[in-house]
C-alpha cells in the first residue's frame, strides 16, 4: 500500500529552518507497530499521523523514532499546515482529538495558532546526574512534564553544552530538559534536550512552551510574549496565556511531498 507523506519545516518561514516533521494522512488507522516503523524509517523528531473524522475534525497521533508522544507542538503545526493547504483550504479552524485532549488550530494569514493545555511547573530539585552533565549550572530548577532549568542570560543558553553521554543515562520518558532565560531581543529564549532520543537537541519544541509560557507569563507579568528557540535551526514562536490554555502561533513551509510504500 502507499501512503502520502509531507515533510514540513515548522516555526519558520524558510526551508531548512525550524523543526521538521513528517505528516502522513491515513484513511484508517494502521497497527501501532506499523506507525512506529514508519516513524523510525523517517528518522525525524516526530511523524504525525491523522485520520479525518468530519469536515474539520481529525484524530491525531505523534511518534518519535522510539515512542508515541502525548503532545507535540511542531508536528501539530505541521499537520495543520498540510490540512489547511492541501485538504481543507476553505476552513479557518480545525480540531484534533489527541492523547492530550482536543487541540484546535486556527489559520490567521500566514500564521497558524494552536490552542494547547497549560502545564505550569513547580519548584524542584536538580538531580545530581543532570547537574553533572551541565557545563553551566542553572540558577533555578522547576518541573512539569519536563525539567525547566532557568539561567541568567541568553548567552548562558547559547553556550550550554550538556554531556549527551550522561544525559542519556536518565529516563524521563516522555519528557526532556528545557533550558531557558530572558531574551536579548525577545521575551524569553530556550533550548530542549531529550535523553535517549535519536535527536538529542530538538530544534523547536512547541510542547515545551506549554510550560515556558505560564512560567514566563508570571515572571514577566505579561500575557503575550515572543520567544526564540536557540537550536542551530532556530525557531520563532508567538505565545499568549489565556486562563489554563497556551496559544502558540508560528509559520510553516513545505519541504517535501511524496508517497511511501509499505
Amino acid at each position: 500500500m502507499t501512503i502520502e507523506i509531507f515533510q514540513i519545516d515548522a516555526f519558520t518561514d524558510k526551508v531548512f529552518g525550524g523543526n521538521s516533521a513528517a505528516v502522513c494522512p491515513l484513511k484508517a488507522w494502521l497497527p501501532d507497530a506499523h506507525l512506529q516503523k514508519i516513524a523510525l524509517e523517517n528518522n525525524l523528531a516526530e511523524t504525525a499521523f491523522f485520520v479525518r473524522e468530519s469536515s474539520n475534525t481529525y484524530h491525531l497521533r505523534w511518534f518519535t523514532p522510539e515512542i508515541e508522544m502525548d503532545l507535540c507542538g511542531h508536528a501539530t503545526l505541521a499537520t495543520a499546515m498540510v490540512i489547511f493547504n492541501y485538504f481543507e483550504p476553505a476552513e479557518k479552524a480545525i480540531h484534533f482529538h489527541t492523547h492530550s485532549g482536543t487541540l484546535s488550530v486556527t489559520k490567521q494569514g500566514n500564521l497558524f495558532e494552536m490552542d494547547f493545555p497549560s502545564r505550569p511547573p513547580i519548584r524542584a530539585n536538580l538531580p545530581l546526574i543532570i547537574k553533572e552533565a551541565l557545563n553551566i549550572q542553572p540558577v533555578e530548577v522547576w518541573k512539569s512534564r519536563d525539567y525547566l532549568l532557568v539561567y541568567n542570560s541568553e548567552e548562558d543558553i547559547r553556550n550550554l553544552a550538556p554531556d549527551q553521554s550522561i544525559i542519556n543515562q536518565i529516563n524521563l520518558d516522555p519528557g526532556g530538559i528545557i533550558v531557558t532565560s530572558r531574551g536579548a531581543t525577545v521575551d524569553f529564549v530556550s533550548r530542549f534536550f531529550t535523553p535517549q532520543a535519536s535527536i538529542f537537541e530538538d530544534p523547536v519544541t512547541g510542547s515545551a512552551h506549554c510550560t515556558l509560557v505560564p512560567f514566563w507569563s508570571q515572571r514577566l507579568e505579561k500575557k503575550n510574549m515572543d520567544a526564540l528557540q536557540l537550536s542551530n535551526r532556530k525557531g520563532q514562536l508567538f505565545c499568549s496565556l489565556k486562563g489554563d490554555r497556551v496559544f502558540i502561533k508560528g509559520k510553516a513551509v513545505l519541504y517535501l511531498r511524496g508517497e511511501i510504500t509499505i
